[in-house]
């Protein structure tokens, strides 16, 4: 199966937050392509990764980074493909990454997810694909109900427990 969405990070430090990116895919059975590529020091190398993106059979592009962090926006200035950002923390908590990635100018847009939210940001991909797709769109909806069974249990044994021995024996 070809690769449906691709995966971009400035850095290969941000593979510690962009795993849970490609785990859910996986669980999803999810085909992806993953890379490092950096908007400011191989800003050819970025154009040609977002440019070739349709070609290559991509339906969305994920792309994470810090800092400055403008990969997304380099990749949403090159593809008419969805982008989700995730803003990485790097420096001032991630901030400065989250605004350089939700702040684009009008006619760039980048969807943004929270700071070091990889798995979002793959759930998010999931969500646009399963669109068209209605097997992604089933899988989605029992996993969402799968996280509300979780919850409701959990609920439940606090309700019948009370905190202090909830909390005992989390």
């Amino acid at each position: 199966m070809k690769p449906l969405i691709g995966i971009i990070m400035g850095s290969d430090s941000d593979l510690k937050v962009m795993q849970e990116t490609a785990k859910v895919l996986g669980e999803f059975g999810v085909e992806f392509e993953i890379t490092v590529c950096s908007a400011h020091r191989t800003p050819e190398r970025a154009h040609e990764f977002a440019a070739g993106a349709i070609s290559r059979g991509l339906k969305v592009i994920i792309a994470s980074a810090g800092g400055a962090a403008h990969l997304a926006g380099v990749m949403a200035a090159n593809t008419t493909l969805p982008v989700i950002g995730v803003p990485i923390d790097w420096k001032l908590n991630g901030l400065d990454a989250l605004l350089s990635t939700a702040q684009m100018p009008p006619g760039v847009p980048v969807a943004t997810v929270g700071i070091d939210n990889g798995k979002n940001a793959g759930l998010l991909a999931l969500q646009i694909l399963g669109t068209a797709d209605p097997d992604i769109a089933n899988k989605l909806a029992r996993y969402k109900t799968t996280m509300a069974d979780s919850v409701n249990k959990k609920a439940e044994k606090l309700e019948k427990e009370g905190y202090k021995k909830y909390l005992e024996n989390k």
